[in-house]
């Protein structure tokens, strides 16, 4: 059994990373580091399929070799399949942009409510609504905006 978990410890090191940014977003109230535990969590992904892809001695398959130049069968067991290299750069790209778009957010949130603390957002939430409904009117965070 120990032989088996120090040979996959590649893949116990994804699972830690992966546990880290899960917690950070689960259990912190700051929004920046839910942001980062987010982060933390795309990338434990993006480096578990980039490493799911890989194989040792393997080669990409653009690369003709000597031997299948002279008409010899290649050997296709030695090339790497270049899909999930190709998708996790994708995935990087949609990572950056949605880690853009979250602090573009949270400046907005802080420019609106001056917090990143979650429960102090929700309270001042519950204000307005609560203002709204007694008075009618808008509440003062949304007259500022």
């Amino acid at each position: 059994m120990l032989e088996f978990i120090l040979a996959k410890y590649n893949y116990w090191i994804y699972i830690l990373i992966m546990m880290i940014g899960l917690y950070a977003m689960l259990a912190k109230n700051n929004l920046i580091k839910k942001i980062i535990g987010m982060g933390i969590f795309q990338t434990a992904i993006i480096i578990f399929y980039v490493s799911a892809g890989a194989k040792r001695g393997g080669t990409i398959p653009i690369i003709e070799h000597a031997h299948g130049a002279e008409g010899n069968a290649v050997d296709v067991l030695h090339y790497i399949n270049p899909l999930p290299h190709v998708l996790m750069l994708t995935a990087i790209v949609v990572s950056v942009g949605t880690l853009g778009v979250a602090l573009a957010l949270a400046l907005r949130i802080y420019g609106r409510y001056n917090s990143l603390e979650e429960d102090e957002i929700l309270d001042r939430i519950d204000q307005d609504e609560t203002a709204t409904e007694t008075t009618g009117a808008l509440p003062t965070t949304m007259i500022q905006s």
